[in-house]
């Protein structure tokens, strides 16, 4: 499948990174394996291009579901490219993740949920039969899954897979709002503590940069680019990939 690919121009970031430290932040992959390798090369090459001493790659959550290749998509989490050795890589918990979590130890209704939330092409990567799911799903993958953690702190950033109540401390955040909160969230026009970094909601086909948060959610399951912000110092660009 060709891809094609853009980096922007840098521009000012809203908070700084110390020297020496990089951060790439992806938006949700939702099982879209080639649009993820391809921005791992990317990574790869900006980072031969560019060297610096502390990288870190944070995927933001939503790895699996309504995609071909949520199976892949975890393998190439948990094994990552030989190109990306040595560099820092946190994979933080989307509320898909959060809805299969459910529904393995849930019930029908949760199952339910999940299977009508994009789970059943998800279970077709793993060549599940509806009857024997759980056990199909490796124990590797779901290890991953129960460890992935809710939220990455890095200086003035935090990131997450939705968001924030803005309303509340950080250290009093109700983790379901971390994983699902929209409205309250992206329409807020005041100050936070932290410039929030985040996925889930898909705004527009490039990234939404507003004064306290950074929206990197460009709908790559639904024909848009997966997109990553640059974080460096005092500056930040994007790289995307888009079928």
């Amino acid at each position: 499948m060709p891809i094609s690919s853009y980096t922007s121009e840098m521009i000012t970031a809203p908070t700084r990174l110390p020297d020496g430290e990089r951060i790439y932040a992806v938006g949700d992959v939702h099982g879209c394996l080639d649009l993820l390798e391809e921005l791992h090369r990317l990574i790869v090459l900006d980072l031969a291009a560019r060297p610096v001493s502390m990288p870190t790659i944070i995927h933001l959550g939503d790895y699996i579901d309504r995609g071909p290749d949520s199976a892949a998509v975890l393998e190439r989490l948990l094994h990552p490219p030989a190109s990306l050795m040595g560099v820092r890589m946190v994979n933080l918990r989307g509320n898909h993740e959060a809805m299969l979590l459910a529904a393995l130890d849930g019930d029908d209704y949760d199952e339910e949920i999940w299977l009508g939330n994009g789970g059943t092409a998800a279970l077709a990567s793993w060549k599940a039969l509806s009857s024997n799911w759980r056990s199909a799903i490796p124990a590797e993958h779901i290890e991953l899954l129960r460890g992935l953690p809710h939220q990455h702190e890095q200086e003035g950033y935090l990131f997450v897979h939705a968001g924030i109540d803005p309303d509340l401390a950080l250290g009093d955040q109700n983790q379901a709002d971390l994983l699902w909160i929209r409205e309250r969230f992206l329409h807020f026009d005041g100050e936070l503590s932290h410039i929030v970094v985040h996925g889930h909601t898909p705004e527009a086909d490039i990234p939404v940069v507003r004064k306290h948060r950074i929206g990197v959610d460009t709908g790559a399951v639904f024909g848009g680019p997966l997109s990553c912000v640059v974080l460096e110092k005092q500056l930040m660009h994007f790289i995307a990939v888009q079928a």
